[in-house]
């Protein structure tokens, strides 16, 4: 049996290359004509689609200063 690899590598050109593949790929299954013509296979792997790029932004950090209190905006 397989198991997972907990401590996978990928650096930040990577992460913004699979994220425009899946962006891409999520435009492609959007236009009429497409490769998936049946509207239920194309709605379900769009949301999939959107559920991953989410989670991969979540596993962002974005800079915050340390020494001073945050203020956004």
């Amino acid at each position: 049996m397989t198991q997972h690899n907990p401590n996978i590598e990928i650096g930040i050109g990577d992460m913004e290359l699979i994220e425009d593949a899946l962006r891409h790929a999520k435009h492609r299954l959007g236009m009429p004509g497409g490769p998936e013509s049946d509207a239920a296979i194309a709605g379900r792997t769009v949301r999939e689609i959107d559920d991953l790029l989410g989670r991969l932004h979540n596993q962002k950090v974005f800079f915050r200063p340390r020494k001073t209190p945050y203020v956004s905006g």
